[in-house]
């Protein structure tokens, strides 16, 4: 469910990712692997790794702006434990959460190519059968939300991306979608850390629904 260390599907990502590896030689530099138990009910999915948050630290989200508010707001919903300190040893736990991304390897610009995705998509796919207690998704972006459905085989117009929507998958599995957690939507006032909580606290109160049922 991750690509090996020296995943050479895409060439682009291989050959930036040597270019970092030259630059930076004490960083990740590689294919990022899941964080959290594949027991887990509920599945983060977001973009691809930062090229100095994940792709520095080997752990989604981990190092940059985004894992700020992302584990902030796990902490606060008690979806984590421990202390957030932007490093793969900082010993916090996911508390029946696992966290993904689309693509598994840095982009340049953070922005992967449409073969990219594709490359990647039988990771993510392979990664969702896994999980058997599965019951909510969470969606951090537009792309996130796209490779989720392309991963189940679903089509993208049945399903229209929008912030705080959550959508019935199939039964028992269950998609809400936020803006991504970047800097620069924050900053621009697209997402604020009250939307973005209330939208994983939706997801969270779906996921609760459906261990009680």
């Amino acid at each position: 469910m991750t690509p090996d260390k020296a995943c050479r599907l895409c060439p682009r990502l291989v050959e930036y990712r040597a270019a970092n590896q030259t630059a930076h030689p004490g960083w990740h530099n590689g294919p990022v692997p899941s964080f959290g138990d594949l027991t887990a009910k509920f599945l983060i999915v977001g973009l691809a790794p930062g090229l100095k948050g994940a792709n520095r630290t080997g752990r989604p989200f981990t190092g940059d702006w985004a894992g700020d508010l992302l584990y902030g707001t796990l902490l606060k919903l008690g979806l984590a434990e421990g202390v957030y300190g932007q490093r793969p040893d900082d010993g916090l736990t996911l508390l029946s959460v696992r966290i993904t991304n689309a693509v598994r390897c840095v982009p340049p610009a953070n922005k992967p190519l449409p073969a990219e995705f594709k490359n990647c998509l039988p990771f993510l796919a392979a990664e969702i059968a896994a999980m058997p207690n599965l019951s909510g998704i969470f969606a951090v972006g537009r792309d996130g939300h796209q490779a989720v459905l392309a991963a189940l085989d679903l089509r993208k117009t049945d399903f229209p991306f929008a912030h705080g929507r959550t959508h019935g998958l199939r039964a028992g599995l269950a998609l809400t979608d936020s803006y991504h957690c970047s800097r620069y939507n924050t900053n621009t006032g697209r997402l604020t850390e009250e939307m973005f909580v209330a939208a994983m606290s939706s997801m969270a109160s779906i996921v609760e629904k459906h261990a009680e049922a």
